[in-house]
């Protein structure tokens, strides 16, 4: 996922996005416990996504204000 694209979402498709992404690193994380990963840099993408959105939320709670 692309930063330009985070941008373009509205807030509600953002927290949307952050929720879906926050369940799939559950997931992730789960997977690696039981040693049943098979895409082990995922993880790592899902983060930083996770971290865009938060971003890019944060910054459009700025401009409302």
């Amino acid at each position: 996922m692309k930063a330009s694209e985070v941008r373009d979402m509205t807030e509600d498709q953002l927290k949307d996005k952050l929720l879906q992404l926050k369940k799939e690193q559950f997931n992730l994380r789960f997977q690696s416990a039981s040693g049943q990963l098979e895409k082990t840099t995922r993880v790592g993408e899902v983060r930083r996504d996770i971290s865009r959105v938060k971003t890019i939320l944060g910054e459009k709670a700025t401009k409302t204000n």
